[in-house]
């Protein structure tokens, strides 16, 4: 699909840049066949009027006032002075009789003014190019002068040209080609990304809804089977009916969450965030949580020496819900992921405060867990990915979302989440959030 949509791409560029080449090249043929005819036309005419100016005029009979031209005297100079130029003369009388040529044998063209030049053919491979004018004395007609230039001053440098273009043109639609391929490559690349991210999103999605439906709709089906089963039968089988229903309410909010930051619709509300008290209240929520497997969490604040201390110092400009949601996303992942200890103070989960060079805060989520191997760093933020494939759907707690979920949050404020780890021994997450983000429209 995708290579047929390249080639058709790549065809496109190919056809469009031809035409529009093919335009360019018919413009500058047309351009440069007139400005030569204009050249020749404009030689001609200066030929005709050095001539008209250099006539030699006799009166015939002073009574009646008539006049001719000597056409010894007139020119006789003539044929040297156009031979150099392939430009040839003819003079005829007033009655249109061939009286004086250059031409070795008269043309077989009948006499027409045409002052501003016209194009004659004589035969298939002989065109000559004229400019005739009536010569007048007075209000006496002299004669008729015809000055003519072969056609090839013309035809020879536009079959080069033709020539040129043509090879020009096709060099350059070839490599138009050949870069419509490579740019068409290049443009579909994140077209087949997409494609395939969605493709692979679909399945996952389909995957983490097609387990807790079934188990729904199988306790549902028990539960009419037998409807005078034992009371707390039944009522283990609503409890795990909600549970899974409420599964899958998080995977929906989730995926609804993803789809708006991904279209841009989710909405920010810039206020400011003191994120020493959100840590604070998002630590006191998951207490409960990382005692009932014996982590320590624990929450430190850094103060930098060298700054004045203010009530602000740890605020930040954002969502206070979102930026909740995060911390709340990643402090769970570590107290999932983290060893339980016999004693609290056995294994913990550390979260680090601090202001950084950059005047961006810091914060830091180090757990003691299992750690990521290199492999799987690189997709941990991606949807429904989990590190350890051995862990099942239907065991696993989460959705697969929540890293995405805090990539997403945290690129909306501008900031940025990184994660380092190291096998068996760790895992630190930290997220950077400016101080003063610009508002995302």
């Amino acid at each position: 699909m995708f290579q047929t949509t390249r080639r058709r791409l790549a065809i496109w560029y190919t056809t469009v840049t031809a035409v529009l080449l093919l335009l360019f090249a018919s413009g500058v043929y047309f351009y440069v066949r007139h400005t030569l005819i204009e050249r020749i036309d404009d030689t001609l005419k200066h030929v005709v009027e050095i001539v008209d100016r250099s006539l030699v005029i006799e009166e015939v009979t002073p009574e009646e006032g008539t006049y001719q031209v000597k056409i010894e005297a007139s020119f006789r100079h003539k044929a040297e002075a156009v031979e150099d130029d392939h430009i040839d003369i003819e003079w005829f009388s007033p009655s249109g009789e061939l009286l004086w040529s250059t031409f070795t044998e008269p043309l077989a063209i009948p006499l027409n003014i045409h002052p501003t030049g016209k194009t004659v053919y004589l035969s298939s491979a002989r065109l000559l190019r004229q400019v005739t004018k009536k010569i007048e004395f007075g209000r006496y007609i002299l004669g008729y002068l015809r000055v003519s230039h072969p056609w090839f001053e013309v035809t020879k440098p536009i079959k080069k040209l033709i020539i040129d273009l043509t090879i020009g043109i096709s060099m350059m639609v070839i490599c138009v080609g050949a870069i419509g391929w490579l740019l068409s490559g290049i443009a579909i690349k994140p077209v087949r990304d997409s494609y395939q991210s969605l493709k692979q999103f679909t399945a996952d999605a389909s995957h983490e809804l097609r387990n807790p439906i079934a188990m729904i709709q199988t306790n549902i089906q028990m539960a009419l089977a037998y409807p005078e089963a034992d009371p707390k039968i039944q009522e283990r089988q609503l409890k795990v009916v909600e549970r899974l229903t409420q599964r899958l309410g998080n995977l929906v909010n989730d995926l609804l969450f993803l789809a708006r930051s991904d279209s841009g619709t989710m909405q920010i509300n810039y206020l400011p965030v003191p994120l020493d008290a959100l840590l604070i209240e998002v630590i006191e929520e998951q207490r409960l949580i990382a005692e009932q497997k014996g982590i320590f969490l624990s929450l430190h604040i850094v103060t930098p020496n060298n700054h004045k201390l203010t009530e602000d110092i740890f605020t930040v400009r954002g969502d206070w819900d979102q930026l909740a949601r995060l911390f709340t996303n990643l402090i769970s992942n570590a107290l999932e992921h983290s060893k339980i200890g016999e004693k609290e103070q056995e294994t913990g989960v550390e979260v680090e405060l601090q202001l950084s060079k950059k005047e961006q805060l810091q914060v830091k989520i180090k757990d003691q867990g299992s750690g990521i191997s290199e492999e799987a760093l690189p997709h941990i933020f991606d949807r429904f990915y989990r590190v350890d494939p051995a862990r099942s759907h239907s065991t696993a707690k989460g959705t697969g979302l929540g890293l995405a979920i805090a990539k997403a949050i945290a690129d909306k404020h501008h900031g940025n989440i990184s994660v380092e780890s190291v096998l068996n021994v760790g895992t630190t997450f930290t997220v950077t959030l400016p101080l003063n983000p610009t508002p995302a429209h």
